[in-house]
């Protein structure tokens, strides 16, 4: 598998204005999704026609790169759905409805204004693998080479907002929240038009932040990144839960009502565990990323298992439509409800917890006590030159001894995907196992890779 250009861990992303992130490029990239759509790509819809649904984020670049985007589909036969404002689920979910080939999203999720990128989903609503992403690549370049003529689109709206606040509203009893005091913070994002209103329709008391987009606020000082006024918020105001979106509503972070903000393992845990004594959890196991291994002793504890997968939470979905699993995610706040959906959903996370409460009938501090964290260290080291690790003689053997010698516990490394870093994570049973191991993972890049 060669590697990718344009493609990161979720779409192509970059600096509004840079060479892979302009109208230009995104014309480029919709002519190359509409050939590998008629190259049979994807299914067309049952008239046989392709279509595809395109929602973006509230940035201002979002209606420029969306109309391009479109611009360049037209240029090969595909007519587009626009759907305007939407989180990023609500394409997800609106995918099959519509019959559409494919889905997109113009965002760039939890970066600031000045980032946009494009997500992208199968006519399944599935995101798209290696493979896929590496064939579009080399379309996208065919089409820079020789441009097609890209004709004006006037795309034919759609709202999906509705569709998708319909089906959330339908997670719990009307009138549920009666009595409910919520804060919310949606990061003057996406889900500003979503996740407080479906709140106040179960009958919910709402105190909004970051609910005013201007197209360049997405994010600043507030949303999941940026949780201390989420905090502040629901200290006072007595909410039961502080409920924060990053720009595009596919992660949540949770406050509970002492304003504390809740770890997303703990999440994980919280529910993993509900599911699993509910019988709810597929083949009883909760899929994972880089969760803390608290996680795995919490729901082994209970007889369950956690699976562990690379980072990305396609990755996530991808185990679980191959092995049969429901529910898992990334202490990030991307947590996948596959009997739900099939992305992250920030507001359906939200409203699961907001169940599990209801049902309980305790707090959110008190349901958070399932898990213990283990000791968990981190260290980010610059480094001139990202030299591949397995081609190091002896490297990933001595990384192996650093772990065996911890006894319960792990360590990582990696190279940051957009920086000249690599990323050491140490975690053990102690803060002096977590310790001794971080160090010598330090000494070991420092005598194979120069450090600045």
């Amino acid at each position: 598998m060669g590697a990718r250009r344009y493609f990161g861990t979720d779409g192509i992303r970059g600096r509004f204005g840079s060479a892979t992130m302009n109208p230009g490029f995104a014309r480029a990239v919709g002519a190359a999704l509409g050939l590998w759509l008629k190259q049979g790509g994807d299914e067309p819809g049952s008239d046989g026609l392709h279509r595809v649904l395109i929602g973006r984020d509230t940035r201002a670049s979002g209606k420029a790169l969306a109309t391009a985007l479109a611009e360049g589909l037209a240029s090969q036969g595909v007519a587009t759905l626009d759907a305007g404002i939407v989180p990023t689920p609500a394409i997800a979910l609106a995918i099959p409805i519509v019959g559409a080939s494919m889905g997109m999203v113009v965002t760039a999720s939890h970066n600031p204004a000045e980032d946009n990128g494009v997500k992208l989903f199968s006519s399944q609503a599935l995101k798209l693998d290696d493979a896929t992403e590496l064939a579009i690549e080399a379309l996208i370049d065919a089409v820079e080479e020789a441009p097609p003529d890209f004709p004006d689109v006037d795309p034919e709206p759609y709202d999906a907002l509705e569709l998708y606040c319909e089906r959330l509203r339908g997670l719990l009893v009307p009138g549920s929240l009666q009595g409910w005091t919520i804060a919310c913070d949606t990061a003057h994002g996406a889900t500003v038009q979503s996740t407080p209103a479906v709140l106040r329709s179960l009958g919910a008391t709402v105190h909004t932040i970051g609910d005013a987009p201007d197209g360049q606020n997405i994010n600043v000082g507030l949303g999941s990144e940026h949780p201390g006024r989420l905090t502040e918020c629901v200290r006072s105001t007595g909410a039961r839960i502080g409920i924060a979106h990053d720009g595009d509503g596919d992660r949540v972070l949770l406050c509970d009502e002492t304003g504390a903000v809740v770890d997303g393992d703990e999440v994980l845990a919280m529910v993993g565990l509900h599911m699993l004594h509910q019988g709810e959890l597929a083949r009883s196991t909760v899929v994972a990323i880089m969760s803390n291994l608290g996680l795995d002793a919490a729901i082994q504890e209970d007889g369950g298992h956690v699976v562990r997968v690379s980072v990305g939470d396609r990755h996530v979905l991808e185990a679980m439509e191959a092995h049969g699993y429901n529910f898992g995610g990334e202490a990030s706040g991307h947590f996948i409800f596959r009997d739900y959906s099939t992305t992250g959903d920030g507001l359906l996370a939200a409203l699961q917890v907001i169940r599990l409460m209801r049902d309980s009938g305790q707090p959110l501090s008190a349901l958070r006590q399932v898990l213990r964290l283990y000791p968990q260290l981190r260290r980010n080291l610059k480094v001139r030159e990202k030299r591949p690790l397995e081609s190091i003689p002896g490297f990933e053997e001595r990384v192996a001894q650093i772990e065996r010698r911890m006894g319960r516990g792990r360590v990582l490394l990696r190279y940051s995907g957009t920086e000249a870093k690599i990323r050491l994570l140490a975690e053990a049973g102690s803060e002096a196992a977590a310790q001794s191991a971080l160090a010598a993972l330090e000494a070991l890049v420092r005598q194979h890779l120069e450090v600045l």
